[in-house]
């Protein structure tokens, strides 16, 4: 029986280990974190820091396969494991690319990818040079998440709230829709795709409101985002799963914004509405298994659950059990002891064949349910 392991411990630890029970591998997670989302769910749990090389280099040392749920992960311990014969999904050459957002935008004017205009900037001085692309948006090179590390610069009085660190500054994209698009890379470089999904923006919180799979697009406009995505997936020469975030501008034009080098949150309905999940998948590719089938079964949406305003401490899930008297309505909690604003403590998953249904029912599950502190 292979043995693999997950770098991390968080929610796409814990949904990759609930489609491991299926598979006949042995599972490893790392996490500094002893009572994290994936400990209970893995065979072997090991205390360490995924950002040390000797932690993850002895981690991964034993191991066949070894994967990650975030970025930030020790790249030179992975380079060590695979020289070593160790399986590395993604491999430490396309993590290196991806992890380092300048790394990344240059990646893509490098390879003709289209991407919104940039700059890299070193400090808050170089801002001053690049006037001309405001409105911007100035992302810190390395460590961003969730909207961490991103600024908006609109104007030259807004400066001051940029990054003092190495950084890039992207001309801000008239956008009419943001889509992100799923794919699966075998060993053997076969190329699976999910349908895109619409990523709806509050544009009030300026937060993720919902999710649509497949998103509606004009025919020509998705043919343009599968053609860019698989093209940036080639060029990255990896097996693993990917999701290529984009914008589709007034124009109709398809521009990447970002690439994650793993499971994400844009592909979490995949688990109810599609044959095979992504989680289903990456264990697939990493077993060395055929591709699963990427079709949904029916289309989706997606809402996610976040801690709410004032609210830090022991989570309280209120509205829970209005939500599941609901038809093709699916709950997942993370399994988080602690609540606190913003933060992701799980999503709900609606399938329906009529879009009206799944826009009724997650504004309504918007309205119901919330994760709230402990009184």
């Amino acid at each position: 029986m292979k043995k693999a392991g997950i770098l991390g411990g968080g929610q796409l630890g814990r949904m990759l280990l609930q489609a491991a029970a299926n598979y006949p591998v042995e599972t490893y997670v790392m996490e500094k974190d002893a009572d994290c989302p994936a400990a209970h769910l893995c065979h072997h749990f090991t205390k360490g820091d995924i950002t040390s090389f000797e932690d993850v280099y002895q981690f991964g040392k034993a191991l066949d396969a070894i994967t990650i749920e975030i970025e930030s992960v020790n790249l030179e311990a992975l380079e060590k494991l695979e020289a070593e014969g160790v399986k590395v999904y993604p491999t430490p050459a396309a993590l290196k690319i991806i992890k380092n957002k300048i790394r990344q935008k240059e990646f893509y004017r490098h390879h003709e990818i289209p991407t919104s205009d940039f700059v890299i900037t070193h400090n808050l001085e170089t801002l001053n040079e690049h006037l001309h692309l405001l409105p911007a948006v100035h992302k810190l090179s390395e460590g961003g998440y969730d909207g961490k590390g991103v600024q908006v610069i609109n104007d030259s009085t807004a400066i001051p709230l940029g990054f003092n660190a190495p950084a890039v500054l992207e001309k801000q994209v008239n956008i009419k829709k943001e889509i992100s698009l799923i794919l699966a890379v075998s060993n053997t470089a076969e190329i699976k795709m999910y349908a895109p999904v619409d990523m709806v923006f509050d544009q009030r919180l300026n937060l993720l409101s919902h999710q649509l799979s497949p998103a509606e697009l004009p025919e020509k406009v998705e043919w343009k985002a599968e053609a860019i995505a698989i093209k940036l997936i080639k060029a990255l020469n990896s097996p693993g799963i990917f999701a290529v975030e984009m914008f589709v501008d007034q124009n109709d034009n398809v521009l990447v914004n970002e690439t994650a080098p793993r499971v994400h949150n844009s592909g979490h309905h995949s688990i109810e509405a599609c044959y095979s999940s992504q989680f289903d998948m990456l264990w697939r590719i990493m077993l060395n298994y055929p591709l699963g089938n990427t079709d949904n079964i029916l289309p989706a949406a997606i809402v996610n659950l976040i801690g709410e305003e004032g609210n830090s401490g022991p989570a309280v899930y209120t509205g829970l059990e209005e939500v599941l008297k609901m038809d093709n309505v699916f709950v997942h909690i993370y399994g988080k002891k602690e609540t606190k604003p913003g933060r992701k403590m799980g999503h709900v998953t609606i399938i329906s064949k009529e879009k009206q249904d799944l826009l009724y029912k997650a504004n309504l599950i918007k309205r119901l349910m919330k994760v709230e502190a402990e009184k």
